[in-house]
């Protein structure tokens, strides 16, 4: 079972632009290289920010900051990307830079807020998402209300849950990895750290549930393993 510390939905100031027919100024479509494995991902911009489209695979394991494939498949991992504890979503052990150096579970970072741009585990030039950011994303297609339908993808969703995917952001369903090591909900649900903590043992998380049309933003235990999407610096 998914433990939830705090909710909220990502709502944001929502007046204005909550029709399904608000289309951002600028959507465009890219590649990225990291030059660290050398593995390529799509890219879209949204408006004024430009995000990956796929999930993060970068294998980090540094200690106790672990990343993992659904199911312990490397398969999983070539389809969903990889499933990141925060601490190695933050990139606790400073390997590329020390923003999240120290973050992790029962431990408080000294700076997280929406004015703190965390590189975490992300390509050089690239960072974790903070809350005003995903705010702003959801803004930008439409609402938070009905984001979830705009940016999850067109297939691979259980139930009749498939999105638009009008933006070409193409969330996929990869589920999540508990605490004590078992894998939950592929097919049924995407889940993405912020770089924002609520406290020790709480960050947040933002989610997509088939069932659902909008996104919410969660508090959640930092030892959960959760998908990983970076947005331009």
């Amino acid at each position: 079972m998914l433990i939830v510390a705090a909710m909220f939905v990502a709502c944001g100031d929502d007046s204005g632009t909550s029709s399904s027919n608000v289309i951002p100024n600028e959507i465009s479509y890219g590649t990225l290289k990291d030059s660290r494995d050398n593995q390529t991902y799509k890219t879209v911009t949204i408006g004024s920010q430009t995000w990956m489209a796929e999930n993060l695979n970068y294998n980090y394991n540094e200690g106790s900051a672990k990343s993992y494939c659904y199911d312990d498949k490397t398969s999983n991992c070539d389809k969903y990307g990889r499933l990141y504890l925060w601490s190695a979503a933050m990139d606790s052990a400073a390997v590329f830079s020390t923003a999240g150096k120290g973050c992790g579970y029962g431990k408080t970072c000294a700076s997280t807020g929406s004015a703190t741009l965390v590189r975490g585990v992300c390509p050089e030039g690239w960072h974790l998402p903070n809350d005003d950011e995903l705010n702003a994303l959801f803004i930008a297609v439409g609402g938070a209300s009905i984001a979830g339908t705009k940016l999850k993808s067109s297939s691979g969703w259980n139930s009749s849950g498939n999105g638009t995917d009008s933006f070409g952001f193409a969330v996929l369903p990869a589920g999540y990895r508990g605490h004590y090591g078992y894998f939950f909900d592929e097919g049924d649900d995407a889940h993405f750290w912020s770089s924002a903590e609520i406290d020790g043992v709480n960050a947040y998380r933002w989610t997509f549930i088939y069932y659902y049309e909008l996104v919410n933003i969660f508090g959640n235990l930092k030892y959960d393993g959760f998908s990983v999407r970076c947005v331009k610096d």
